[in-house]
């Protein structure tokens, strides 16, 4: 085993999984030249939320950050995280939309594409695949990892090795809510790499919800493991990922010294100290993130998802039954059929514990994603759902039993419509994607990217009238 190679999530999981994604592009790029010497493998700063949570809430165009961040980092590559047939949207799209919107991602500096499904449906990764190796973008799968009755070692050793056959240059192992505990990643890294061709990487991610985080880094490691993903200590640790700095001394000097300059690391997070403070005084870092949680072992509840659910039971007023509702989460998750917790699944299944809980009554009230889900939707759930609760939640509604997007009442809708529809708002070819996987917020966020333009433009004019001769 040699060096081991690290993926750093400062500037996308790990804001994700504490400050709710709202770092701005601002805070990052002063950082940039230093982290572009650190010697990362990759750096994770694009997908998953941070697409929706630039266009709703930073009045920020996504794709502008990634051309800022690439042209800032030219030495590194980076990574986004991608979620299979739904994108980063929270619908399954056609598969022209996917092809155009991973053309589009490399195009404009992405390099690793990190591409997952929630319920490890295969079916749904095709197609963000195909476009990922047709692009020449580098191909990591996730399998979102979880713990259930038929969620074993054995189950997640085939699916990597079916995964590897579809085309996948790097295995992910996406331990999103912390639940992998360090021998069984000692144990699952070992028979991953035992099986899976030599050049084919292991790439894990968890993170420090249970506290266990650093260990399992270091077993999996030991295991064979090449690359782990950690994130500066300013956000590093709770719900986010084990801290950069505490891995990389750690194996200096073994076998496995990962090479990185704990100076460097000092710098960068010296930075983003400054960046977490303000978050905090923002009232957006919420400080019960960063506590250890055994718990989540019992309840499966990832960073993101428990930022996500504290925030709703204080909008409700509720905040006193956060306990309550993680008691829930494990109970509407196996009547679900055990879908791993992870987006959009993760939301599913909290809000529909966050609504049996504070109306008092199991599936009184079912929001269209719990019914989409027992639709099959969103692809097949790993396991028999409680029919029961199906019949409660769709009543007599056929189920989808083929890939989604390719079922006519799915109703999807082709890159030519999107492209219509846009009209006056387009500037670029990748507003039409931005406005596909938003419509409303993406129009809302045009239409004041119009508005500041007109204004430049007349105080440009009224400039220049000002400056003209008498």
């Amino acid at each position: 085993m040699g060096k081991v190679m690290i993926t750093e999530t400062i500037l996308r999981d790990a804001h994700q999984s504490q400050a709710a994604t709202r770092m701005r592009t601002e805070d990052m790029l002063p950082a940039c030249e230093v982290l572009d010497k650190v010697g990362y493998y990759s750096l994770e700063c694009w997908g998953g939320a941070t697409f929706d949570s630039c266009l709703r809430f930073l009045n920020e165009d996504p794709w502008e950050r990634l051309r800022k961040l690439k042209a800032a980092l030219p030495n590194t590559k980076l990574q986004m995280l991608f979620r299979g047939q739904n994108i980063l949207g929270y619908r399954h799209y056609s598969d022209d939309v996917v092809d155009e919107f991973v053309r589009l991602s490399i195009k404009n500096g992405i390099d690793v594409i990190r591409i997952f499904d929630a319920l490890n449906d295969p079916r749904n990764l095709e197609a963000a695949i195909k476009a990922t190796k047709k692009y020449g973008g580098i191909c990591e799968v996730a399998m979102s990892y979880t713990i259930s009755p038929v969620h074993t070692e054995e189950y997640f050793v085939e699916l990597a090795k079916k995964l590897e056959g579809m085309g996948a240059d790097n295995i992910c192992i996406k331990d999103m809510a912390n639940l992998l505990l360090p021998y069984a990643a000692y144990s699952l890294v070992k028979k991953l790499k035992q099986e899976l061709k030599p050049e084919t990487l292991v790439h894990l991610h968890t993170h420090n919800t249970t506290g266990t985080g650093d260990m399992v880094n270091l077993k999996a490691i030991e295991a064979g493991c090449d690359i782990v993903d950690c994130a500066l200590s300013p956000l590093g640790n709770g719900t986010s990922q084990p801290a950069t700095e505490a891995l990389v001394a750690t194996l200096r000097g073994t076998e496995y010294d990962t090479g990185i300059d704990l100076n460097l690391l000092t710098q960068a997070t010296e930075h983003f100290r400054g960046v977490a403070e303000k978050l905090q005084k923002q009232g957006i870092l919420d400080p019960k993130v960063l506590k250890v949680d055994v718990n989540t072992l019992k309840y499966q509840v990832p960073g993101g998802m428990l930022s996500n659910l504290i925030n709703q039971l204080k909008q409700a007023g509720k905040s006193d039954k956060l306990y309550e509702v993680l008691a829930e989460v494990p109970r509407v998750r196996e009547d679900f059929g055990y879908p791993p917790l992870v987006t959009p699944t993760s939301q599913i299944v909290g809000t529909q514990a966050v609504m049996n809980v504070i109306t008092g009554e199991r599936y009184k009230m079912n929001p269209k994603e719990s019914q989409g889900l027992m639709r099959g939707e969103y692809g097949t759930l790993p396991a028999p759902v409680n029919e029961e609760v199906r019949r409660k939640v769709i009543g007599d509604r056929k189920v989808i039993t083929c890939r989604p997007v390719d079922d006519p009442e799915y109703g999807v809708k082709h890159l030519d419509e999107f492209r219509k529809e846009i009209g006056q708002y387009y500037t670029q070819e990748e507003d039409v994607l931005s406005y596909a996987l938003f419509p409303q917020v993406a129009e809302k966020f045009f239409q004041a990217r119009q508005a500041a333009q007109l204004g430049l433009d007349n105080s440009v004019r009224d400039a220049k009238n000002n400056a003209m001769p008498i």
